[in-house]
């Protein structure tokens, strides 16, 4: 395989055409033979950091960790918990996206969170997508997406409403401007 896409971010084209994707972004954190797995980071559910550990009986004392919206990472495992974050520190089940962000889902991370002693910054989300082997690329020769390099400042700065737009202004793109139908020469 000569694409490897890890560590970019997919920016789901106006027409998809699939409701989980419309206007989503989703970072890849693994590409390889076996296929693609990835988080959307754009899409807030009605549901708090505090509610959702509230739920895990994990009591966080800081409401603006607390006040943070849980995303929805996309339609498989929605009951399962990712916490995407920056730092070179690892906890219990941590995949490494690369030397500065990665994807942890123990619960050892939400307890350093609560405390305080979690990364400094981070996106609770429930959920994840994933693509088998050649599916990704395929969808992206069909013109569903289109990529770029993820960045710390899309990931946990930009707000949520903007991060479709930015992506794709990285790439010198106006998302306004594109049509839902794309032509092949």
């Amino acid at each position: 395989m000569t694409l490897n896409l890890r560590n970019h971010l997919l920016i789901a084209m106006p027409g998809m055409g699939d409701p989980n994707f419309d206007h989503s972004v989703s970072l890849l954190c693994q590409h390889d033979e076996y296929g693609a797995f990835g988080v959307a980071i754009n899409r807030p559910l009605d549901m708090t950091v505090g509610e959702l550990m509230g739920q895990l009986a994990i009591e966080i004392h800081d409401p603006h960790i607390a006040g943070q919206p849980a995303l929805s990472g996309g339609p498989v495992q929605p009951e399962q918990g990712f916490v995407l974050h920056d730092g070179e520190r690892r906890w219990d089940s941590t995949l490494r996206v690369n030397d500065d962000l990665a994807l942890t889902s123990s619960r050892d991370i939400l307890d350093d969170i609560a405390n305080g002693t979690g990364p400094q910054h981070f996106l609770l989300i429930l959920g994840c997508a994933g693509w088998s082997p050649g599916q990704l690329e395929h969808e992206i020769k069909q013109n569903a997406w289109l990529t770029c390099l993820a960045t710390p400042e899309i990931l946990f700065t930009m707000p949520y409403t903007q991060r479709w737009q930015g992506a794709a202004r990285t790439l010198g793109i106006d998302m306004n401007l594109l049509g839902v139908t794309a032509g092949h020469a």
